[in-house]
């Protein structure tokens, strides 16, 4: 299955995205895509109820806004440095075990909802990711058992401020967790909808010309190293994001980098997740209060 929520920021319904292309309303189901819907067992209900009444159920536009593909989830874990060109681009060591680091759930958006640059900011960089939606609450899994919790996964873009992430006493979630910095989406794909998810190919383009383009072959941990690893640390609940960190191609990896500005265009995407689109604006009071809903 493919999951979507639709409509208004703060008002966003649940859907589905059919084989077809069509997106149906499965308000009638019931439950929104939150941590109580996956920790119930909600993907195996849902499938039951659109097996039944997908070709009846209303109609989406495709003109209706897409809003993030589940709801605010307890938390959204990063993995820094997870490919070896990214690394290698901004001088960092290839490290030995995963890096994690937080960023604000606040973040999270839509798919294809503007960029907003933060007040002060003038290093604003995009990093295409593969990331990852549990399913059920983990502690302590071995790898072999680990995507057996996923319930999903999704299309992120990891925005950055790259002057508050290095040059504001070394905090990475600074520059991480900036209000529309963490557009997911369009759908959450279930597993059963990728065929092998240690290989697609992913990329990313600023005003059309090509910056990231690389595959999920090329993450130094995959998902279930991953999921097994952050589950030593901290309990992983239904609904929170892994997001597995960016390939080479980044503007800080640039001899002169060429941060993200005002009417900037950002697209990006990977094989069997869709695509997604951003439209960068200046910070303005009034975009800012709509961010609420």
């Amino acid at each position: 299955m493919k999951l979507i929520r639709f409509g208004d920021p703060g008002k966003e319904r649940p859907g589905l995205l059919l084989s077809d292309g069509a997106r149906i309303d499965a308000s009638a189901f019931g439950p929104d895509y939150n941590e109580a819907f996956f920790a119930s067992d909600g993907l195996v209900r849902l499938r039951d109820w659109a097996a039944k009444n997908a070709a009846s159920a209303p109609r989406v536009n495709d003109s209706v806004r897409l809003g993030p593909p589940i709801c605010r989830p307890s938390k959204i874990i990063c993995i820094g440095l997870n490919f070896r060109d990214h690394a290698a681009e901004t001088g960092a060591k290839i490290p030995t075990e995963p890096v994690i680091f937080f960023k604000s759930t606040t973040a999270l958006q839509g798919p294809n909802d503007s960029l907003m640059i933060p007040k002060g900011a003038d290093k604003v960089d995009w990093e295409v990711e593969f990331a990852i939606i549990i399913g059920k609450r983990v502690n302590y899994v071995e790898k072999s058992e680990a995507l057996n919790y996923v319930a999903g996964y999704a299309l992120h873009n990891d925005y950055s401020e790259r002057g508050f992430q290095k040059d504001r006493g070394g905090q990475w979630v600074k520059g991480k967790s900036c209000d529309t910095f963490a557009p997911l989406g369009p759908f959450l794909a279930t597993p059963d909808e990728i065929a092998d998810i240690g290989n697609l190919k992913m990329w990313l383009k600023v005003n059309g010309v090509t910056r990231q383009n690389s595959s999920t072959a090329n993450m130094i941990f995959d998902a279930a190293f991953l999921v097994s690893y952050v589950s030593q640390f901290m309990s992983l609940l239904p609904g929170d994001v892994i997001s597995t960190g960016t390939p080479a191609g980044v503007a800080l990896g640039m001899k002169t980098p060429e941060y993200l500005k005002p009417g900037d265009v950002v697209e990006l995407g990977i094989d069997s997740l869709g695509q997604s689109r951003q439209q960068v604006v200046a910070f303005s009071e009034a975009h800012y209060a709509a961010l609420a809903g």
